[in-house]
């Protein structure tokens, strides 16, 4: 089993909205991958996989999740 870990420290509410919308892709069965996110001090993504194609997808995707909700919340933030 391969493992990985993203942090990401942002505002204490920004962490939040992002674990709860990153979480609703977590709980979607993937195959040959677990995938936790948390909140906290910061926002952290926990990945498991049986083999490296599927760890290498699963990072590719939630990566591109994650800039994409970072992207969202420096709109909010902006008010733009």
């Amino acid at each position: 089993m391969h493992e990985l870990r993203i942090a990401a420290r942002l505002s204490g509410e920004s962490i939040e909205r992002i674990r709860r919308a990153l979480s609703v892709e977590s709980n979607r069965e993937i195959p040959r991958t677990k995938v936790e996110v948390r909140g906290g001090d910061a926002l952290e993504i926990k990945i498991l996989a049986e083999d490296l194609h599927a760890l290498r997808a699963a990072l590719n995707s939630y990566m591109r999740w994650l800039k994409l909700a970072m992207e969202v919340e420096e709109v909010i933030e902006d008010g733009s």
